[in-house]
């Protein structure tokens, strides 16, 4: 009697360690999660500024070099300011991204290091080519260059900006839909590089990138122009620095709202998983309607509160060999984070369409004077100047969307992130993660800072050589 008692306590404490077992190992998988996903946000914030200035760089250089307007260096002379800092930023938070691809996620490159080693090492080599021949002469060689050449050299940067960018897109892109390769003895051999480059998902990944850097540039020229604008009769370079931002905003949100469709389609034919959270739509059957909003309740298998729209929804989802529209029910376990997909999804629209109609509402106001914003109401200019930073918004939207859908795979239905995941502690995980996220706020503290005082008394001038101003 007393060994059967003594048994049955062991097995119930055995049954509770490996409970707790599991849970922390859910805790820190979920921490690593987090931590890689905070440094790379980090990074993708700076990069849509970088990405979309560079090329707005290029337009004021063009306009002045054709026109030879003041205005349109003085511009120049402004932004460049700007992105100086965010190219500085983005290359500093690209560091911890490298490491922690090593450190949190060690069994990664051992599965895909053929398709991904390649990207990478082309993303950096881009990035230094580019910053050490082109950067230093964009930033510090304009007065000895002639004027063909500094545009020439401010192109490069762009492109090269552009080029490293696309590299990780690519990379992304594949482990959401890994085409032209093969997957032998747990590790991907290259097949076609063609297919990797272009597989289903990147068009649609890219085009995310490029509109939601745009449009993030384009609400930092609307937003400090109109801070300015508050102050003092803007310039003329203030004022081509409002109406490029307004033109950008319209044509990127246009961009943008196409890619957020197509992005929603290729996830239904290629991440059925991913589209079902998406939609939280829990089981399958014949979807009619699309949930704008709603509550994913996990708990209860249904999506409560949900505000509808009629008949929209099955073009959003994948279908089974029957027609069906596929739920969550045919992937139990083994399928995203509900309330988070659900979320973030919405989120980006909820972002891109403000940003839309707020572009949209102030051309159409200002369309008969000149687009200086000083005819606005305080209140509008306000609201201008506090959604400069909205493209971060979106960016981090998009980013939670594209990374947490995938869960919990690596490289969708081959590689789990519980298989190349680092067993560290949940305690030095979120040591880590408060370091890493502390730091992050203190340097995009500073950066609006710096937003803030040249927005108020303009940039320091370079001199043209000691002594001179």
């Amino acid at each position: 009697m007393l060994g059967n008692v003594c048994s049955a306590a062991c097995s119930h404490y055995a049954s509770r360690r490996s409970k707790l077992a599991r849970i922390m190992t859910n805790a820190s998988l979920w921490l690593t999660q987090i931590h890689f996903l905070v440094s790379l946000g980090f990074l993708t914030l700076f990069l849509l500024i970088e990405l979309g200035l560079s090329w707005t760089l290029l337009f004021f250089k063009l306009g002045a070099h054709f026109t030879k307007g003041p205005g349109w260096i003085a511009a120049y002379r402004f932004w460049v300011r700007v992105f100086a800092l965010a190219s500085v930023l983005a290359f500093a938070a690209s560091i911890p991204v490298l490491i922690q691809i090593g450190s949190l996620w060690p069994g990664l490159m051992d599965r895909i290091g053929n398709i991904a080693g390649p990207l990478i090492a082309a993303a950096i080599l881009t990035t230094f080519i580019f910053k050490s021949c082109f950067l230093g002469a964009m930033l510090f060689g304009q007065r000895q260059l002639s004027d063909r050449v500094h545009t020439l050299v401010v192109a490069m940067v762009a492109v090269g900006v552009t080029l490293a960018s696309l590299c990780m897109v690519i990379l992304q892109s594949w482990m959401q839909t890994p085409t032209g390769s093969v997957l032998i003895n747990g590790e991907y051999l290259v097949m076609n590089w063609a297919d990797i480059a272009g597989n289903p998902s990147m068009p649609w990944l890219a085009a995310l990138l490029g509109s939601g850097a745009a449009l993030t540039a384009a609400f930092l020229l609307l937003g400090v122009s109109a801070r300015q604008s508050m102050r003092h009769p803007l310039s003329e370079g203030e004022l081509l620095s409002f109406r490029t931002g307004q033109h950008l905003a319209l044509g990127a949100g246009l961009v943008l709202t196409l890619a957020l469709v197509g992005y929603g389609q290729d996830m239904a034919q290629h991440q059925p998983a991913k589209a079902a959270a998406t939609m939280g739509y829990w089981k399958t059957g014949a979807a009619t309607d699309f949930p704008l909003v709603g509550w994913p309740d996990a708990a209860r298998q249904e999506t409560r509160y949900a505000l509808r729209l009629p008949g929209a929804a099955a073009s959003w989802l994948g279908q089974d060999t029957q027609g069906q529209s596929l739920g969550l029910d045919r992937y139990a376990g083994m399928h995203a984070p509900v309330s988070a997909t659900f979320w973030s999804f919405r989120i980006a629209w909820a972002a891109s369409l403000f940003m839309v109609l707020m572009a949209i509402a102030s051309y159409l106001r200002l369309r008969r004077h000149d687009g200086d914003p000083a005819h606005l109401s305080r209140t509008s200019r306000r609201l201008l100047s506090a959604s400069m930073f909205i493209g971060w918004v979106l960016g981090a939207a998009i980013l939670c969307h594209v990374l947490l859908g995938l869960s919990p795979w690596a490289v969708n239905n081959t590689v789990t992130l519980a298989e190349v995941s680092a067993t560290q502690p949940a305690a030095l995980l979120s040591a880590g993660l408060l370091v890493h996220a502390l730091v992050y706020l203190i340097f995009v503290g500073a950066f609006y800072q710096l937003l803030r005082h040249i927005s108020h008394y303009g940039v320091i001038p370079v001199a043209r050589r000691r002594g001179r101003a």
